[in-house]
């Protein structure tokens, strides 16, 4: 926990309500997302109870097993969901844009991606079992399973997997998003429960954020958001409905498989739909903030993402492999870290308040412009070069020593050579800056180009700027010290088999 926010869960507390912790929206929100909220049967490890998933508010569909620990049970659970969840992720296969790519090569990507929302982390872990358990069905001979419910486990996989990259918006978690972008003032830990935090957001009228937290703590009026669900109720409910269904079918009888149906049905859609309106509920509060400017950046690689996905499936490749090769788990890992990078550097250039951060820990500044030559020419080398300077005075914790180059959000691709740094105590510190590039290529700087006299600048350590990739050796050239070259992935009957399933 930082500095500030710290002060914003005081202020919240202060306040009776959350505070935003964002100026703008960091991640994309879709137009019509898919929400999905798993709920697991206790004391196993991937057995789906229920599930409610859709993308209208008014009407989602009801998913439920009638006994959890009966696998073929669960796999027309699984077939049942694809044929919801596989005719939306298809849904945004048809419509193409065309885009260039790298080498200037122009190549046709999907228009838009789909968007899959849950309540809590813990419903992204187990949807990832749930693809991982899915993924190598058979759809032939013993155990057979209809082929929607692979196609199903790779998708899921997918999805899972691309959570992990970040800045990624194909699969997000709703109390992720919201603690993002509102502070309030409970524990991190208690922001993991989707009621507590929407309380604090938006509490209803008459309720402080700590009023409605603490009403959101009973499980009766706010069941927990899965995938686990209350202990009391599955000792006191769910028990003895599931073995009412047990019974039924052991007995026979299409009237009394039903009824006893019916009834699990009814009471699991009562554990449900609080989250399901508490998901449109923060739908709808996301909403209310506008995009950063690298959300449509980061987006646009989603869908990029999605699209080539989709054409390997369609090319017939094969399920994910249960593990990644050490060259690919090596690449995986340096591609995830500076993605972490240019996601922490792009929410900085995008957000004020995410920027306040940086100045406080001496990575960046903010000021006023108290000075300028904008028409300045450095003769040193062989032709001169337009080199103008600027004088901001700041207030903030200056740390940079003079050398350090530093980039202002506001003018990305020109470059801030710290040229002084003269601190006074009291009184602002003054730092002069030289300026290249941005500014064309004659001796004279196009209006706008360079801060001016009075302007509000932010100038930050960090740029947000293409770096080449590591070097790795070719999966064939794969050191004796890391297993050597690996075998070529072909799925066997093996991969199957998980101890849970």
């Amino acid at each position: 926990m930082t500095t500030l926010t710290s002060l914003a869960r005081a202020e919240a507390v202060r306040a009776g309500r959350a505070r935003l912790a964002c100026t703008v929206r960091h991640v994309h929100l879709s137009g019509r997302p898919l929400v999905l909220i798993p709920l697991a049967l206790a004391g196993e490890a991937c057995a789906p109870l229920a599930a409610m998933v859709g993308t209208d508010p008014g009407s989602p569909s009801l998913l439920v097993v009638a006994q959890p620990r009966d696998r073929s049970q669960r796999f027309a659970f699984m077939a049942d969901l694809a044929g919801i969840v596989l005719p939306y992720l298809e849904g945004f296969l048809a419509l193409r844009e065309t885009v260039q790519g790298r080498g200037g090569e122009p190549w046709s990507r999907c228009a838009d991606a789909p968007q899959v929302l849950l309540p809590s982390p813990g419903g992204l872990a187990f949807t990832r079992l749930l693809g991982r358990s899915t993924r190598f069905r058979r759809t032939e001979g013993e155990h057979a399973v209809p082929a929607t419910v692979p196609a199903l486990g790779r998708w899921l996989t997918f999805l899972a997997d691309r959570r992990d990259y970040p800045g990624s918006a194909l699969m997000l978690a709703a109390t992720d998003l919201l603690a993002m972008h509102w502070s309030t003032g409970q524990s991190p830990v208690e922001d993991l429960n989707l009621a507590a935090l929407a309380g604090w957001i938006d509490p209803p009228d008459g309720l402080t954020g700590a009023q409605a937290a603490a009403a959101a703590e009973d499980p009766l009026r706010w069941p927990p958001a899965g995938p686990a669900t209350d202990p009391t109720f599955d000792n006191e409910v769910l028990a003895a409905l599931i073995r009412a269904c047990d019974q039924a079918q052991a007995r026979g009888g299409d009237a009394a498989r039903r009824r006893a149906r019916a009834e699990l049905e009814q009471a699991l859609a009562g554990q449900l739909r609080p989250t399901w309106n508490l998901m449109w509920q923060a739908v709808g509060l996301l909403r209310r903030l506008p995009p950063g400017g690298h959300v449509a950046l980061r987006w646009d690689q989603d869908k990029t993402a999605f699209t080539r996905f989709a054409d390997y499936l369609a090319e017939g490749g094969p399920p994910q492999a249960r593990r990644d090769s050490a060259v690919a788990a090596a690449r995986r890992l340096e591609w995830l870290e500076r993605l972490g990078e240019t996601y922490a550097i792009q929410r900085a250039y995008d957000d004020p308040l995410v920027m306040a951060e940086h100045r406080l820990a001496g990575e960046a500044f903010a000021g006023h412009v108290i000075a300028a030559e904008p028409d300045r020419l450095d003769a040193s080398g062989r032709r001169s070069k337009l080199r103008p300077h600027v004088t901001v005075a700041t207030l903030d914790a200056v740390t940079v020593e003079p050398g350090v180059r530093m980039t202002s959000p506001a003018r990305q691709r020109q470059d801030a050579v710290v040229v002084s740094v003269q601190h006074a105590d009291p009184g602002p510190t003054l730092v002069v800056l030289e300026l290249s590039g941005g500014m064309g290529h004659g001796r004279t700087a196009p209006p706008g180009s360079i801060p001016a006299i009075g302007d509000l600048v932010t100038y930050a350590t960090f740029k947000d700027e293409y770096r080449m990739a590591s070097e790795f050796p070719e999966p064939e050239d794969t050191p004796w010290t890391h297993g050597g070259p690996p075998v070529p992935f072909q799925p066997g009957t093996e991969d199957a088999q998980e101890a849970w399933s």
